[in-house]
């Protein structure tokens, strides 16, 4: 049962960077300027929101390597 939730996290883990919206170019660069600066919109959001975003992908590449050595 445990494997079956884990199978499913990592399921919807996977799926959310398809939800992702594209930036064009010249906003990426913006983007790239403000964090730099801290001046972006709501900034301590934004880290959080990044800090959480590395987390989750930290977590689903460690759950890929579970299901992975579990089935083998």
């Amino acid at each position: 049962m445990k494997l079956h939730y884990s199978l499913i996290l990592a399921a919807t883990l996977l799926a959310l960077p398809a939800c992702e919206r594209k930036q064009t170019t010249t906003e990426k660069v913006k983007d790239k300027v403000n964090d730099a600066l801290d001046q972006r919109p709501a900034e301590k959001f934004q880290d959080a929101a990044e800090d959480t975003k590395d987390a989750v992908k930290d977590a689903s590449k460690e759950i890929k390597d579970a299901v992975k050595d579990t089935t083998e």
